[in-house]
């Protein structure tokens, strides 16, 4: 997490690239806790976790490369779009 540290608040943008990296338990320390007091401010990404929770549990881990070229951002902008920060 660029420049972060606990105290400051993580977006919303930077908590959906991070979402993968905390429900796989590859998060820890000051940054985790900066995650998770987001989430507590902000039902719509909490919302968002679940979800991603929802999908890892009922799909498997899909590695990243399987993703067509430009998935990835085509989420993050579709994902940004509703919910701006």
């Amino acid at each position: 997490m660029s420049g972060n540290a606990l105290g400051e608040q993580m977006s919303c943008s930077e908590l959906v690239e991070l979402v993968t990296d905390y429900l796989e338990g590859r998060m820890a320390g000051a940054e985790a806790e900066v995650f998770e007091a987001h989430m507590g401010l902000c039902p719509p990404c909490l919302h968002y976790l679940d979800q991603m929770r929802a999908t890892m549990e009922a799909l498997g881990r899909i590695p990243e490369e399987s993703l067509p070229d430009g998935a990835r951002e085509t989420i993050l902008h579709a994902f940004a779009e509703r919910h701006p920060d």
